[in-house]
């Protein structure tokens, strides 16, 4: 580079290019996320609820609600579902009867893996070329990004548009 000349648009269109493949990333996922639930008989709230399940372990069902963005209602709903349809037990919180204490059923994990296992596979496949110092990088933005998703979601729950 010239000496005195800026990074300024190269780093500009560099910027633009990483918004725009998050942007497209985003919208895949979401595609792929309802094709899958249609698969699987399911709402794809009923899939992030059970993909929070498999990452988590048993919650209650108000952490849910909070994961979700649904209401209790619209969570007890889903969770009648989830139980007739054999994925998930709901038992009552034997330190506080209130609260139900939602748990994945393990013999239907593998059910719930199956769609994700060719995309997985690539997944892996492709994390290999990389070095662990960028594997680490990902990480530290994926971490980044989902904080301000929490913040953002906080934000929006409280009523502050602004």
């Amino acid at each position: 580079m010239i000496a005195g000349m800026s990074h300024e648009p190269a780093r500009a269109a560099a910027t633009a290019d990483l918004m725009r493949a998050g942007r497209e990333t985003s919208r895949l996922s979401m595609v792929f996320r309802y094709a899958i639930a249609e698969q699987l008989g399911l709402t794809v709230s009923d899939l992030e609820c059970l993909d929070y399940l498999a990452d988590s372990g048993p919650v209650t069902a108000g952490q849910i609600a909070e994961r979700t963005n649904l209401t209790t209602g619209a969570v007890t709903s889903m969770l009648r579902r989830l139980q007739q349809a054999g994925y998930v037990s709901a038992e009552r919180d034997p330190a506080d009867r209130r609260r139900v204490i939602v748990t994945l059923r393990p013999e239907r994990t593998a059910d719930l893996e199956r769609p994700y296992e060719r995309f997985a596979e690539q997944t892996r496949q492709l994390i290999e070329g990389y070095t662990v110092e960028e594997i680490g990088l990902l990480v530290r933005h994926y971490d980044h990004i989902q904080a301000m998703y929490h913040a953002e979601l906080d934000r929006l729950r409280s009523g502050d548009t602004a």
